[in-house]
């Protein structure tokens, strides 16, 4: 069996998950995600504490790895929630958010209008840097994508839109 499904979930307080049919719920105080099962994995839910079993194929024990820490994400998405910070390194590049929409000004001739999925924040602490959140790690990580790649940075100078932390390797100009 997989070494990641080995080990337990332990449920933060607060935390409810339920399973039935094929389908697990998981409940927190930020919100309520849902998960379809595979037919190969079995969950079972006892008092604070979730494991995840199959049988001993590698297939099965791969989609039992892969189920748990879906189900982990899942569980700390409801209870603290998941954060991704974007940075826009350019002259006049610019983001501000207007309710479900953000507003890119990104060096194109037109300002970006990206309409962000329901379940999905964003918020702009400065003009050059956007902070999304939301309880569903999977989506977070699409939207933030997304937004990157509408200018991804570029190896010569750096501009464009990258995650905060993200080290760039610039190359060298080209010599005379």
């Amino acid at each position: 069996m997989s070494r990641v499904a080995k080990s337990p979930i332990n449920l933060p307080a607060g935390v409810k998950v339920d399973c039935a049919a094929g389908l697990v719920s998981v409940k927190g105080p930020l919100g309520e995600l849902k998960f379809g099962l595979n037919g190969l994995v079995d969950v079972a839910v006892e008092s604070n504490v979730v494991s995840v079993s199959s049988s001993q194929t590698a297939v099965n024990s791969a989609m039992a790895g892969t189920t748990r820490a879906i189900l982990n994400n899942m569980v700390h998405g409801v209870s603290k929630g998941y954060e991704r910070k974007l940075d826009l390194v350019g002259v006049g590049y610019r983001a501000q958010a207007k309710g479900s929409v953000l507003s890119l000004t990104l060096g194109f001739s037109h300002p970006v209008e990206f309409q962000l999925p329901e379940g999905v924040t964003a918020a702009t602490p400065t003009q050059t840097e956007v902070v999304l959140k939301s309880i569903d790690k999977q989506l977070l990580g699409q939207v933030a994508a997304k937004i990157r790649g509408f200018r991804p940075p570029e190896p010569y100078k750096g501009k464009g839109v990258r995650y905060s932390g993200e080290q760039v390797r610039q190359k060298e100009a080209k010599k005379k």
